[in-house]
């Protein structure tokens, strides 16, 4: 066990006593890379002056003289209903996917979704470019078992188009009840025409983690998302990598689409010294950016070999380790450029039951790489084709396996 430092093995083997009261420090306070609720008071104070709302009041008062529906069928839009659909248009002038306004059907949707309680096909979607992006299927959920994959376009929801709606739209014509059925019409790179996946919808249990061993001393630890049990659940599979004997180190974080801050930090401070830096987070000129620092954990010496596969389903706190680990040469990244996803996202009581989740910062890596423009590129590129999954081939995992041998 020559790659580990000599007071590894007690905080390692003090983990499962550590457990309840670490369980407690990481939800009390922690941050989401998604979403933060916060309480604003329903007030008028602070509208700009410098604004004319004529052109608005005028167009107002012309919908509410003249405005005739199209069909005698159409139903009745009252005034609180238009003052929501103003405010989507606000957040729709921003062109950001991940600014939205939730009125109170679907802010109730939204909440349901943090809860984790829904039913549904289990990925992470974005509207971007003119269609629904996947960002990555859940493992072992209805949609990566019916073949959707990371980056795949959704240009139809049961044949309705999705070149002009929300992600939260697109959310609510793919959710519904266990047991039905949702026809998805994809746009994938490599192919020449868009196909039809049928899913079939089901309870959406999220998975967190995953150990193996492979010949040749290699560990590897699958890791799905960055949840509030993750930091625990990482600490239980570094200490089975300890007690395992095995050398080479292999995190999987392919189609994880992230989760939360705190777990990121938690899981890159085993590698790094306390202090450094981990990810940045830019306001913007006008606010002085937040920092964010290792814990020193720092168990791990330099004959750790270690690599990090990463895809474009790999997104936000995905990322953030990534990018902290690789910049640091701790980890070496294998596989595809990753999703992109750096923005900071807080989600505003706007009244009792409606929302606004607005971008108000982006992430950056230590070196001062802005993930959300540039991805995070890895050293070793490696496509993996349609026909590598047909053919039960994993070239990415190949070549990770290669460089951990060498």
């Amino acid at each position: 066990m020559e790659f580990l430092r000599r007071h590894a093995a007690l905080l390692i083997l003090g983990v499962i006593i550590a457990i309840s009261a670490f369980n407690l420090g990481v939800n009390v306070g922690e941050k989401s890379l998604s979403t933060t609720v916060v309480g604003i008071e329903n007030t008028t104070e602070g509208k700009p002056t410098n604004v004319d709302f004529a052109p608005f009041w005028k167009a107002w008062n012309l919908i509410n003289e003249k405005y005739v529906p199209a069909s005698t069928t159409s139903e009745t839009v009252n005034d609180q209903e238009k003052v929501w659909g103003a405010i989507k248009g606000l957040t729709g002038s921003l062109d950001d996917p991940y600014t939205v306004f939730f009125p109170p059907v679907e802010s109730e949707l939204f909440e349901s979704d943090i809860r984790g309680n829904f039913e549904g096909v289990g990925m992470e979607i974005v509207a971007q470019e003119g269609a629904i992006t996947v960002v990555a299927p859940l493992k072992n959920s209805p949609a990566a078992q019916a073949g959707i994959m990371a980056g795949d376009r959704i240009i139809k929801i049961d044949n309705k188009e999705t070149s002009n709606i929300s992600t939260e739209e697109a959310v609510q014509l793919i959710r519904g009840p266990k047991g039905t059925q949702v026809i998805l019409t994809v746009f994938r790179n490599g192919t020449k025409e868009p196909f039809d996946i049928k899913v079939v919808r089901d309870v959406i249990n999220v998975p967190t983690i995953n150990t193996k061993e492979l010949p040749g001393g290699i560990f590897v630890i699958e890791l799905y998302n960055f949840s509030a049990q993750s930091p625990n659940l990482f600490r239980l599979a570094l200490r089975e990598l300890i007690l395992s004997g095995n050398d080479k180190l292999i995190l999987d974080l392919r189609g994880n689409p992230g989760g939360y801050l705190e777990a990121a930090i938690d899981m890159a401070s085993w590698f790094l010294p306390s202090s450094k830096v981990i990810v940045r987070e830019d306001f913007g000129p006008s606010k002085e950016e937040k920092v964010y620092r290792s814990k020193g954990y720092d168990i791990f010496d330099e004959n750790l070999k270690f690599v990090i596969l990463v895809d474009r389903g790999s997104a936000s706190a995905s990322e953030i380790l990534a990018g902290a680990l690789s910049e640091y040469g701790k980890a070496t990244l294998v596989g595809d450029k990753t999703f992109g996803k750096g923005s900071v996202q807080e989600l505003v009581n706007i009244t009792s039951n409606t929302s606004l989740k607005i971008t108000i910062a982006r992430w950056l890596t230590p070196n001062g790489l802005s993930i959300s423009q540039d991805g995070i590129e890895p050293k070793f590129l490696v496509k993996y084709s349609n026909e590598d999954r047909e053919a039960g081939r994993d070239p990415q995992l190949e070549k990770a396996i290669e460089i951990l041998k060498q």
